[in-house]
């Protein structure tokens, strides 16, 4: 059994797909199995990963129909043998210590998730620093939870994190949907003991046109879709954490309010007619919940002066 179970989804990358797996091939860490899920490309994409597979014992390809994200890596879950779990994106790249550092932070720590710092290649070829900093964090489940939804450390990509696998025994990701993470990152904290968390940068995140994130992080390109995908997401969130982790019920219900008053000022910002719909519910939902937003010790000061300006 391979310490480390290595989960790629591709999905028409035939020109980023074979510098993602080469990163892992190239791991100073060996022990581990690489499972490729080929998501129904209809380039060349499976044809690299079978390639791959050819010439490397530890690479496993899975060929599927097209599904979501979340779909796909639980098709990679389902064939994992690992004691561990990671998640590498087909147009991001890893350096060559990623799982060896992942997996010593784990195991020095006895902790269920470790978690690394990153660096973004911009689309104009830059790189920027992302949860890059020099210190070690232990974080318990309620927070890790609270870090990654306030993003202070980290936040709920699947990539720069080391799951314990059997944390997956109880929890997969979503079938539906395009955004995967923001409905299971939390829970996998939720139901660990511990978190190690280090910023130092192992994860390249590849900018581009073609990231699915893309209307998540530039928020002119904002859509209906997006949007009550996320507000779904998010009222779920509350509920189970509500219900998990009662101590961080306010927060969590303070965070929900929270994505809504940001959505609505830069819908206003942007004049994204499009959100008319999403826009009104976040409206009537803040309007209905104003006082109590406004009581809770989380609310920030721009936060108050938008609920005075929008709601």
């Amino acid at each position: 059994m391979p310490a480390i179970s290595v989960i790629i989804l591709t999905y028409n990358r035939e020109t980023l797909v074979a510098r993602a797996i080469e990163s892992i091939l190239a791991q100073t860490f060996s022990d581990f199995e690489l499972i490729i899920v080929d998501n129904g490309s209809s380039d060349r994409s499976g044809a690299i990963a079978d390639e791959y597979a050819v010439k490397d014992n530890r690479v496993n390809v899975i060929h599927r129909e097209r599904g979501n994200i979340g779909s796909g890596r639980n098709a990679g879950l389902d064939a994992a043998k690992g004691e561990y779990v990671a998640f590498v994106d087909d147009d991001d790249w890893a350096e060559p210590d990623f799982l060896e550092f992942l997996h010593n932070l784990a195991v020095e720590n006895s902790a269920d998730i470790a978690v690394c710092g990153s660096w973004w290649q911009l689309e104009n070829g830059g790189i920027k620093p992302k949860y890059i900093f020099d210190e070690l964090l232990l974080h318990d489940a309620e927070t890790a939870v609270i870090d990654t939804i306030l993003r202070k450390h980290y936040n709920s990509a699947s990539p720069t994190k080391l799951y314990a696998r059997y944390l997956f025994d109880e929890i997969s990701f979503s079938n539906q949907g395009k955004y995967d993470d923001i409905s299971t990152t939390y829970k996998l904290f939720a139901n660990a003991s511990l978190t190690a968390v280090h910023g130092k940068g192992k994860y390249y995140f590849s900018r581009h046109g073609g990231n699915n994130s893309d209307p998540a992080t530039k928020h002119r390109l904002l859509n209906p879709e997006q949007l009550t995908e996320y507000l779904f997401a998010f009222s779920e969130r509350t509920e189970y954490l509500s219900r998990v982790l009662p101590n961080i019920a306010e927060f969590a219900k303070w965070s929900e309010w929270s994505y809504m008053i940001s959505m609505v000022e830069k819908i206003k910002r942007y004049g994204s007619a499009n959100c008319n719909k999403p826009l009104a519910f976040m409206l009537r939902e803040l309007k209905q919940n104003r006082d109590e937003f406004l009581r809770f010790s989380f609310t920030q000061e721009y936060e108050k002066q938008w609920m005075e300006r929008f709601i």
